[in-house]
């Protein structure tokens, strides 16, 4: 997996938008004792899509509970 610090400035916020570039960074720097720092904007940014994702997914699945069996 490549290093975020290859990806060009101006595309580093699209880049944060992907909920696991922020997981893959913070263990990249814990493991491999990298020097770069983790960007706190990478990791706010991939921290709140994920959370919307879950959210949107879980309130998704609560309107399907019902019928989810029978389309199954």
């Amino acid at each position: 997996v490549y290093a975020s610090s290859i990806v060009p400035e101006k595309w580093r916020v699209l880049y944060s938008l992907n909920p696991m570039a922020g997981v893959v960074e913070g263990f990249r720097w814990a493991l491999l004792g990298t020097q770069q720092s983790i960007s706190p904007l990478m990791i706010a940014i991939s921290s709140i899509i994920a959370l919307t994702l879950f959210i949107s997914g879980l309130f998704f699945f609560r309107r399907m509970e019902r019928v989810f069996a029978d389309m199954i």
